[in-house]
């Protein structure tokens, strides 16, 4: 119902009563409710995750530093006895984790290095300039990421032979910059197309080169993506294993092994030595890297991942 109300010299204006307010105060909507109760599992969910991906590595830093005995007879999550960097260093040392850390260190970097150049240099021409052929090198490129990598190891391994480039870095570099060209291409193009055409455009008319474009414009321009595919890079490479395997074959390789080949043969060995706190060492050292890497760059990946889809 509604009260009419008035003052001399004034109309009369109705007022809700309390009836019709006390009907809808307190009320609370169902979709809020729904969305709190899904908003909850989700939490659940991730706790859940996050305990299945982290007891593995948990369990294998402390068993890094137990014994034998400590590992098979105690407690699994139980702290070692002592926390002695005795099995890192026969990991670094006898086990030639070392050797192998160089080796890949070295791999990764140069080969991240020319993929990151290639493919941003090819993302930004197919990207920003419109000529004949543009979509067919684009899709050519992209193509890439539906072949799965075991078909090309025969034909990869006689091209190399072939070459006289198996068993050396350069052929590993030349595979893992290939390998890796898709991907990069595919995902600085949508990257470039986002980014605004007038400051290019400005340069064009102050008389700027294409390379002084790229290089000085539109590659600071995009930072953020280019952290973000150089992080997914240098992880997919520093973790294959299958091409190393076929193409650092031939003699003198076992010098040239990389991380991903030294840890199974650690693996292999620690079966028969039963070498397991060295075993387990060794993953360490070759797992830390690329946590203190993500864990460096983790805002930087982030923000690329989301720059290029607002325009």
């Amino acid at each position: 119902m509604t009260n009419i109300t008035s003052t001399p010299g004034t109309d009369a204006v109705p007022t809700a009563g309390p009836v019709g307010a006390s009907k809808s105060a307190g009320r609370k909507p169902d979709s809020r409710r729904e969305f709190k109760a899904f908003n909850g599992l989700a939490h659940v969910a991730l706790i859940v995750w996050a305990l299945v991906t982290a007891g593995p590595l948990l369990w294998v830093l402390l068993a890094s530093f137990k014994s034998n005995t400590e590992i098979f007879l105690g407690k699994p999550f139980a702290l070692p006895a002592s926390f002695s960097f005795s099995t890192y260093a026969d990991a670094w040392t006898d086990a030639h984790i070392g050797r192998y850390f160089i080796n890949s260190v070295f791999v990764v970097l140069i080969s991240t290095a020319g993929t990151m150049l290639f493919g941003s240099m090819a993302a930004y021409v197919l990207a920003r300039y419109k000529f004949f052929g543009n979509r067919a090198i684009y899709y050519l490129f992209v193509s890439g990421l539906a072949f799965p990598t075991f078909m090309a190891l025969a034909p990869l391994f006689y091209i190399l032979k072939g070459m006289g480039l198996l068993g050396s870095f350069t052929g590993l570099i030349l595979v893992y910059i290939a390998y890796s060209l898709p991907f990069t291409i595919f995902f600085l193009a949508a990257f470039f197309k986002s980014l605004p055409y007038e400051i290019e455009e400005a340069a064009t008319v102050d008389g700027a080169s294409h390379v002084r474009k790229f290089f000085q414009i539109m590659m600071p321009m995009a930072r953020s993506g280019l952290v973000s595919i150089t992080i997914f890079n240098i992880v997919g490479q520093w973790n294959q294993y299958l091409l190393p395997v076929v193409i650092m074959s031939g003699p003198g390789a076992d010098q040239k092994l990389l991380l991903t080949q030294g840890i199974a043969q650690i693996s292999v060995s620690a079966g028969y030595q039963a070498e397991w706190s060295t075993l387990f060492a060794a993953l360490v050292l070759t797992i830390l890297p690329m946590i203190i890497v993500y864990g460096i760059f983790q805002r930087q990946i982030q923000s690329g991942l989301t720059a290029g889809a607002v325009k």
